[in-house]
């Protein structure tokens, strides 16, 4: 049966208000964390008469909330520089095997997408937490050489300021469970165009920008992604890798991530909450009226 993006569990709820210790078990809604191995299959292999399972090469395995999973896998793979276009993609399939069915991604390759499965040094592991835990090296962790994001668009503080609460708004999962981060991209003008959601900040980007390649949008030079977390690293790379002018959050970033934006050309927001922002990079994307 497929996987539910949430559980239900039984909990203590404790109440402690200085005058009474009030304790009930009640029922809780959880955010549904669970394996998503990656796999990618090669034109040729299935030309030679092999079945798609016996002929996939396992690439990565992540801690993801359940839903749109091709998603999550072709975003991943692009962002790793594995695969460069819908193109290169021709169909995703859920594993056969009843036992690990939905929890397993086959990824098979278009007739002349070029693959090496040594290409990604990864220890096939990776946390809902982190992006770049699984890479075996700091040069395998800087992945793919992405070029400079194009220019041209412009954006307001006022449009950057309200894009929180839009986002908010729109994390369903997250307001049963309260245990999501997730990815919205936005228009220059805040109108939301797409929303994910995972339990891993690096998943949320990997679906929304594998929905978007799946579309056949990328680059995404006209948005403004919002991601709900902390500006790591590996966010800046996926945004860079897919286009992205401007990417902002609600919380820090961290050294390498200004750096990275810088390299390449992004628009770095950080602490985008309560009418306020800083920009760490990129500032001319930002228009601000001129002093007086």
């Amino acid at each position: 049966m497929r996987r539910a993006s949430t559980v239900r569990r039984s909990v203590l709820r404790v109440s402690v208000d200085g005058a009474s210790d009030a304790r009930r078990v009640r029922s809780d809604q959880l955010a549904t964390e669970e394996p998503l191995e990656i796999r990618v299959v090669r034109a040729e292999d299935l030309a030679e008469g092999g079945e798609v399972d016996a002929a996939a090469h396992r690439v990565a395995v992540t801690m993801r909330t359940p839903g749109a999973d091709f998603e999550l896998a072709a975003g991943f793979l692009f962002a790793e520089g594995l695969i460069e276009s819908a193109a290169s993609v021709a169909a995703i399939r859920y594993c056969t095997a009843a036992a690990q069915r939905w929890n397993v991604v086959n990824v098979v390759l278009a007739p002349g997408a070029a693959f090496d499965p040594g290409a990604l040094a990864r220890n096939f592991y990776a946390t809902s937490s982190c992006g770049v835990c699984g890479k075996a090296s700091i040069e395998a962790a800087l992945g793919p050489a992405c070029a400079p994001v194009a220019g041209g668009l412009s954006v307001t503080p006022e449009v950057l300021v309200s894009l929180p609460e839009r986002l908010r708004a729109e994390q369903a999962v997250f307001e049963r469970t309260g245990g999501l981060h997730a990815a919205a991209l936005f228009t220059a003008g805040g109108a939301l165009l797409r929303v994910r959601e995972d339990v891993g900040r690096h998943n949320a980007l990997d679906k929304l920008v594998g929905a978007s390649l799946l579309a056949g949008e990328l680059p995404l030079s006209g948005g403004v992604v919002l991601a709900s977390g902390r500006l790591s690293f590996e966010l800046v790379q996926k945004a860079a890798r897919a286009g992205v002018p401007v990417l902002a959050g609600v919380s820090a970033p961290s050294s390498l991530a200004v750096e990275l934006a810088e390299q390449a050309g992004v628009t770095l927001v950080g602490f985008l909450r309560g009418g306020r922002f800083n920009v760490y990079a990129g500032a001319a994307r930002v228009a601000l009226p001129a002093h007086t």
